[in-house]
């Protein structure tokens, strides 16, 4: 590691001044500037592909830049590796949590700084005290003895931080920290974030979600296709300001999508036939007897904080897990699927919440991931015609507008929201019925997200009906006809979407949680 006694100014830890970096004749980071003040809390946006994790893994040691100069706590830096990163005080917390699933927490939080015994040997007593310890401040309680696999994902998260925590870090990067965390969660997350801003932490926070960047943090840097386009103190930037300096283009309102939404709902009133209807779907103590129906070209937005029982129903309703109780109606007849197969065939299809592991198949091409669901229509004795995989890829990467040089791109090396398209494209290729959306827009930048939001109109316009998931409350009220709200299970509510809010979704919520009180303690 390469370092100098140039020393910089005495409130700024971080500052990257030019970075350039390319990779095989494009050019992904142009002369960028990042700067970051001691114990600031600094958000780093831009769309996918703007450059925001190349800038991350050049600081870390994962890239070599080719072009460029850091400057950390007053010295030139170099890092050739993330261990090298760490060593130096920089420690970055991923996306995809990156822990070993088979150790124990205490083992995790200490993984490559193991505690020793003054005989050589591992100090368990020290690891399991002190990762307690850690994870206490943090608000969270667990057997730190125990593999971290048998945790949720938003536990393993939380210990992923409080990795990053022990490392006594001057730097912390959190690459979409609460993708995966509740709301009682992110405020867990949110209240250790202001303690290590008290002790002079510095926090770099990547986040598509604009509420929790205006509510976590200080001030903000913009990229946009690999180039710097500003620095601004959050307080003095709208949302509307920052978005448009995201897209490099004023953002466009119209009541276009509010116009077909209240059309489309009032069409609900009138006797339209349903695509589907569940009644009283049981399993396990996660899905306790909800009953929904969705009309031909209708979007139903499924609500509730994590843990509500949305995905477990939609993965009932799709055979992608059985249900002990209830029965489904599909286009007038009651159905009982014995597989996602089965529930294919009869024309659901199902984007799943988590793209990368469910969804896209990564090193397979654009062309392979579209047509996979259709290989049978595709195919005569087993052989597929190469005529027609064309002619139908071709056909929706135009019709959806997928960005890639080639179908036969590798999916895995597409922009987050351009995969979200593929998958769309999938499914369509079966001409769909039912169409489920879980979390569609998840991890996906701001101009993608529109994009997406506008396919899924489109969509419903054409008679598809869709079932849509989503932790962003403004995101289902802006795109629902109609809302069932979901609370531990149950179903609590439904409301109209021409007339619903988030503080409504909120308020049922909360006062459902409040009834469930009362009858925990014996009141009326």
């Amino acid at each position: 590691m390469a370092k100098s006694h140039e020393k910089n100014s005495p409130n700024i830890l971080l500052e990257m001044k030019q970075i350039s970096k390319g990779f095989s004749g494009v050019q992904a980071l142009d002369a960028v500037n990042f700067t970051i003040a001691t114990g600031e809390v600094h958000a780093l946006m831009g769309e996918n592909g703007a450059g925001k994790s190349t800038l991350i893994k050049v600081l870390n040691g994962v890239y070599q830049r080719d072009a460029g100069q850091i400057l950390f706590d007053g010295e030139a830096i170099d890092f050739k590796s993330p261990w090298e990163a760490q060593m130096g005080k920089i420690s970055t917390v991923f996306q995809e949590v990156n822990l070993e699933p088979y150790l124990s927490v205490a083992e995790n939080v200490f993984i490559g700084r193991e505690p020793k015994t003054k005989w050589g040997t591992y100090d368990w007593k020290r690891a399991y005290r002190e990762s307690e310890e850690i994870l206490a401040q943090m608000g969270i309680n667990v057997d730190v003895r125990r593999p971290i696999n048998e945790y949720s994902v938003a536990i393993q998260q939380m210990v992923a931080i409080a990795r990053a925590v022990s490392t006594e870090a001057k730097l912390v990067i959190m690459d979409e920290p609460t993708s995966s965390l509740d709301e009682s969660e992110v405020q867990i997350l949110f209240n250790v974030i202001r303690k290590l801003k008290e002790t002079g932490v510095s926090i770099v926070f990547i986040s598509h979600r604009m509420d929790e960047i205006y509510t976590i943090c200080d001030r903000v840097t913009v990229l946009r296709d690999g180039t710097f386009v500003g620095q601004w103190d959050l307080k003095n930037l709208s949302r509307m300001e920052l978005i448009s300096h995201m897209i490099g283009r004023a953002l466009e309102e119209s009541n276009d999508r509010n116009n077909k939404k209240v059309s489309a709902t009032k069409e609900m009133t009138e006797d339209k036939p349903y695509t589907v209807k569940v009644r009283k779907l049981k399993r396990g103590r996660i899905v306790n007897g909800i009953s929904f129906e969705v009309a031909k070209g209708e979007i139903l937005g499924l609500a509730g904080l994590l843990g509500s029982g949305r995905t477990e129903t939609v993965r009932a309703l799709f055979s992608a897990d059985s249900y002990e109780e209830g029965e489904i109606e599909f286009e007038g007849q009651v159905v009982k699927f014995n597989s996602p197969y089965d529930a294919i065939r009869a024309g659901i299809g199902y984007c799943s919440e988590n793209r990368k592991t469910e969804g896209i198949i990564p090193n397979m091409s654009v062309r392979e991931n579209i047509t996979i669901a259709n290989l049978p229509a595709l195919s005569n004795m087993g052989i597929v015609s190469t005529q027609k995989q064309k002619e139908i890829v071709d056909k929706y990467i135009e019709r959806l507008g997928v960005k890639t040089p080639t179908p036969d791109q590798q999916i895995g090396k597409l922009s987050g929201g351009n995969q979200q398209k593929v998958l769309l494209a999938r499914w369509l290729c079966i001409n769909p019925k039912l169409l489920i959306l879980d979390e569609p827009t998840r991890g996906i930048d701001v101009g993608a997200k529109a994009e997406i939001e506008k396919l899924i109109r489109q969509l419903a316009d054409s008679g598809i009906s869709i079932i849509m998931i989503s932790s962003e409350l403004e995101e289902l009220v802006r795109n629902s006809d109609r809302l069932v709200v979901l609370r531990d299970g149950y179903k609590i509510a439904e409301l109209d979407g021409e007339t619903a809010t988030e503080e409504q979704i909120m308020h049922v919520i909360a006062e459902h949680s409040r009834d469930t009180e009362k009858v925990a303690m014996g009141g009326s």
